[in-house]
């Protein structure tokens, strides 16, 4: 008890001295304070300075009031089941959030369409191919329609999602496309060469030790990657042709893992419409044989004022945020090696 008031005292003083002097010199005694409460355990349960992904999904209404609900999923960032460490706690995968919210969906039977609302680069095969099956899964068992709206950047894996989708809507500022699959891995050994290092290893078969960063790449490596990337481009490829319905010759396009503007991927057949998120919400009401009273929601786990449909957070941010943003260079570690349906260059 002496210890919880002991820094609430120092609290009201430090706040106090900020009221009248200059923020920045106190920020890092700020920083300290509140350090201070989590390390000795001060904070009360009852106040939520890190927000809780372990809280359960609550529905929230955007907008309308009728019985019927339009349900609209944010697939945002790299697509993977890892999670994410934060300063405080880790962030559930993107994965995970995303599933929660399918199965959500899946058992209520008021829920009558689904607008997937997708910004990515794509991610790796495994955690996209299960997302998928995912979507599939719901459509099969509901029968609900599905519509997607494409945001600045849906491309490779995050285009491999929009397929299952009935109708797809691109702004006129998306970029998609990149349908393939790329290999990437870490090479060292020009680096160990001038710094005098090397690494000895020793192997139970020739092959074992595939890809290693550590010395060149050999002939029969590559010709063996090749056929495991070109055996995943033709899954990939198969998809858009089960459920794109396109020509050969612009399947033979796509299949180029070009990028492309909205109106490219509209001539292509890549996408069926042009429109923003609220042209897609009214096209899955007009799917779904619903009126424009139909109640449009999201799946959160905190309350949010004012909320709309641009608002993909489920939680405040908080959770899983790291002390220091570095940017794009924060995710530079999370990329493994692996196989992956994404566009290199917009990973961030």
């Amino acid at each position: 008890m002496l210890m919880y008031l002991a820094f609430g005292n120092l609290l009201i003083k430090y706040l106090w001295r900020i009221k009248t002097m200059n923020w920045k010199r106190f920020r890092l005694l700020g920083m300290a304070v509140l350090a201070g409460f989590f390390v000795t355990g001060c904070v009360s349960m009852n106040v939520k300075l890190v927000e809780d992904f372990t809280d359960p999904l609550m529905e929230t209404t955007l907008e309308g009031e009728g019985a019927d609900k339009v349900l609209v999923i944010p697939i945002n960032g790299f697509i993977t089941d890892q999670v994410k460490d934060g300063m405080m706690k880790k962030k559930p995968s993107l994965v995970k959030e995303v599933v929660s919210q399918l199965r959500k969906a899946e058992s209520d039977p008021t829920v009558k369409a689904v607008v997937l609302k997708i910004n990515s680069p794509g991610g790796t095969v495994t955690s996209t191919h299960i997302l998928y099956n995912e979507i599939n899964k719901l459509k099969s068992k509901r029968g609900v329609p599905i519509v997607v709206s494409m945001m600045d950047i849906t491309t490779s894996g995050g285009y491999y999602l929009s397929l299952p989708a009935d109708h797809i809507i691109a702004h006129q500022t998306t970029i998609t496309g990149s349908v393939g699959v790329v290999f990437m891995r870490p090479k060292f050994q020009g680096m160990m060469d001038k710094i005098g290092v090397s690494i000895e290893t020793n192997k139970s078969g020739k092959n074992k030790d595939m890809g290693s960063p550590f010395r060149a790449t050999t002939d029969l490596e590559v010709r063996s990657f090749q056929s495991i990337i070109d055996e995943l481009a033709d899954l990939f490829e198969d998809k858009v042709a089960e459920h794109r319905k396109v020509s050969k010759s612009a399947l033979k396009e796509i299949m180029t893992a070009k990028i492309y503007t909205a109106n490219q991927a509209l001539r292509l057949g890549m996408i069926d419409q042009l429109g923003f998120t609220d042209d897609a919400i009214n096209k899955a009401r007009s799917m779904a044989g619903l009126d424009g009273n139909s109640r449009v929601i999201m799946y959160r786990r905190v309350q949010f004022a004012d909320d709309n449909i641009y608002n993909d957070l489920t939680a405040r941010s908080g959770a899983g945020t790291p002390l220091v943003d570095l940017g794009p260079l924060s995710t530079i570690s999370d990329v493994k090696p692996g196989f992956y349906y994404t566009w290199p260059a917009a990973t961030e």
